[in-house]
């Protein structure tokens, strides 16, 4: 068995496709904008997990995407073989981030705001 997709609430489905294909450099898996779906993979494991950008239109997503948001903990961890320069080019694009990279015993991560409604976080694969 194995995870063919996940989910990540977005206020604005649209709006998170385009931020996440132009900015973060996912691709297209599919896209219907007349149904709200939109669902974005990695260009590093194209037969990977599919990301759902799943529209917050009901009062439990709200109130869960808000929740952790408030709490500041990410909706989604994203891994990165070199977090700093990640850090860099997304600053180079805008990307709002909590802070700098720091690194701890779980290793090396950093907090940005994915202009949909959530914090994600960037995490250094092992190498």
């Amino acid at each position: 068995m194995r995870i063919k997709m996940c989910s990540v609430h977005v206020n604005d489905p649209a709006a998170a496709f385009d931020f996440y294909t132009s900015v973060l450099g996912f691709e297209k898996l599919l896209a219907m904008p007349e149904h709200q779906l939109y669902i974005v993979k990695s260009p590093q494991d194209p037969d990977g997990v599919g990301l759902l950008l799943e529209p917050t239109d009901n009062k439990v997503s709200q109130k869960y995407a808000q929740g952790i948001r408030s709490l500041g903990l990410p909706a989604i961890v994203f891994g990165t073989p070199d977090v700093h320069a990640e850090y860099e080019r997304l600053r180079t694009l805008g990307v709002q981030f909590a802070g700098a990279p720091s690194t701890d015993a779980d290793g090396t991560s950093v907090l940005f705001d994915d202009t949909c409604g959530n914090l994600i976080q960037l995490h250094e694969d092992e190498q």
